[in-house]
């Protein structure tokens, strides 16, 4: 339950002001939200599980301390492309924009390419090089997965709501800290483990 915990709540942050929240935004203007959900659940469970088993690969090789460091590394990158931003390009909004057919399948694809080589699939890497066996990899699908619903789920609703009125800097500045702390945590650990 650790890693499904853990997953949910660092690819949850990570998510917040990601283009993948805009592009939810988009979709939710032009289909309806259950539809969206549906295509992003689809494509984000593939693309994790893809991720998990790549950091499962990478955790069988390495050992732990130096993961842990790395991780930690990771992490720190991932913070500062968080502040930096992520904006949608002009072409990701035209294509969201003419999306005709299947809802969900118009969603499923556009998500599954937008999240290949993303942060969120980055960070779900380097979650599961950090944890062993099926139950702790399953964890880490499992939250990832969930957390990056809910994140896209958030982003329709307060979409609709709000408008253009996010507070985008300080979601930006708030998840980028996260990302630091979790940084942190894990370089100790590692630095723990390996010096111990």
């Amino acid at each position: 339950m650790s890693a499904f915990f853990l997953s949910l709540v660092v690819i949850f942050v990570a998510e917040l002001g990601d283009k993948s929240q805009l592009m939810a935004m988009t979709f939710a203007t032009r289909f309806r939200a259950w539809s969206v959900l549906i295509g992003i659940t689809v494509a984000t469970a593939i693309v994790h599980l893809a991720s998990v088993v790549l950091g499962a690969v990478l955790g069988a090789a390495m050992p732990t301390g130096p993961i842990s460091i790395l991780a930690g590394l990771a992490f720190f990158g991932f913070a500062a492309w968080t502040l930096h931003g992520d904006e949608l390009t002009e072409g990701e909004r035209s294509k969201a924009a003419r999306a005709t057919g299947s809802a969900i399948l118009a969603v499923g694809v556009a998500f599954f390419l937008a999240e290949l080589g993303d942060k969120t699939m980055l960070a779900t890497v380097t979650l599961a090089a950090d944890h062993s066996g099926l139950i702790g990899l399953t964890g880490v699908w499992a939250g990832s997965t969930v957390g990056m619903v809910l994140a896209d789920a958030l982003a329709i609703v307060v979409g609709r709501v709000l408008g253009k009125r996010l507070p985008e800097r300080v979601i930006r500045i708030g998840a980028a800290v996260s990302f630091a702390v979790f940084g942190l945590l894990l370089v100790a650990e590692g630095i723990r483990t390996v010096w111990g």
